[in-house]
């Protein structure tokens, strides 16, 4: 009997083709790091509050989501920041777009595929390819995907970059395959990120030291300034809606998709799992060490990498779990 076949994602292999031995200790091994990327969580914050807004246009269900979700705001200021800045993007995504063009279809909808040989036509019997868009939606006859995203600048550079969404080609593909909806192209639905900064004031000490350096440039050698207390919740909420009034804090982009994108896309999908099936097999995943500090920061998997796989750094660092837990599908999820 033949081995089942490896459920594969845009998220392995794109982690594969970025650095191999990532994809490795992730998908073969089953290492996710201890603790919370920022980054991610405040994305995937931002992406339950979008779907609940999409499904039921419920504005106080999406704020006590956030509420929820950043219950330990006051003993950490980090969860604090998410909060102030979740509620604020929510608040003017909702102002900015009280009624849609389009219609939903589907949200966080999962799919899967087979992986098919562009030259003969024949399934793989290794992979399988798998994922989960964020919605589907219908402007008159055509249908879009939706794929939200969060940004901290907005601007040419940002837009242009889209255009080599190796992701959402997968996902529009699979979803024409998977489900049977011919996808004209793709709504990209951008929230810009708020760079504010709440204000912690100043400590009497610094205020102090303010004052005496006001008092030794005076000519009179008194000063009117006083303490910079620290900003109230209240005040930097105020601070913020004024940010997200501005309409540049949203776009929406809506690029069409080729068909000859989709020739491509199955050529690199095929070669992609050849080798990782390779890799696999010969149990050879090697490290591409241009990609350790992609993005300005170190890969998630620098310091088990550095220590050349050191089990005391895995066991501190890292737990096992099991791979695409992003396609985890909830109990009460509709049927399409």
């Amino acid at each position: 009997m033949s081995a089942p076949r490896m459920t594969s994602t845009y998220s392995m292999l794109s982690l594969f083709r970025n650095c191999r031995k990532a994809a490795e200790y992730r998908y073969i091994i089953g290492l996710t790091p201890n603790g919370k990327d920022p980054n991610l969580y405040f994305g995937a914050l931002i992406h339950d509050c979008l779907q609940l807004w999409h499904q039921h246009r419920d504005f106080d269900a999406a704020i006590a989501l956030i509420d929820r979700a950043c219950a330990a705001r006051a003993a950490d200021e980090s969860v604090q920041r998410d909060w102030h800045l979740a509620r604020a993007m929510m608040t003017g995504y909702a102002a900015r777009y009280p009624r849609e063009e389009f219609e939903i279809v589907a949200l966080e909808k999962t799919f899967e595929g087979p992986i098919v040989n562009p030259a003969t036509g024949a399934s793989s019997r290794s992979f399988t390819l798998a994922g989960k868009v964020d919605g589907i939606v219908r402007i008159g006859d055509a249908h879009y995907i939706l794929e939200h995203k969060t940004a901290a600048t907005i601007d040419g550079d940002y837009l242009e970059r889209l255009w080599t969404d190796f992701q959402i080609t997968i996902y529009s593909h699979y979803v024409e395959q998977a489900l049977g909806i011919p996808i004209t192209g793709v709504i990209y639905n951008v929230l810009g990120k708020a760079r504010l900064q709440q204000s912690k004031g100043e400590t009497e000490e610094e205020y102090l030291e303010r004052r005496a350096e006001l008092i030794e440039k005076s000519k009179t050698g008194k000063s009117t300034a006083k303490r910079k207390m620290p900003e109230t919740d209240e005040e930097f909420q105020a601070r913020l809606a004024q940010k997200y009034a501005n309409p540049e804090m949203f776009h929406r982009e809506k690029l069409y998709l080729s068909r000859d994108r989709f020739d491509v896309l199955r050529a690199e999908l095929w070669e992609l799992s050849k080798a990782f099936l390779d890799a696999r097999n010969r149990k050879v995943f090697y490290q591409n060490t241009a990609f350790c500090f992609h993005h300005n920061r170190p890969c998630t998997y620098f310091p088990v990498c550095r220590s050349n796989g050191n089990p005391n750094v895995i066991e501190n660092f890292y737990t096992i779990t099991a791979p695409h837990e992003e396609l985890r599908v909830p109990a009460n999820e509709p049927a399409f």
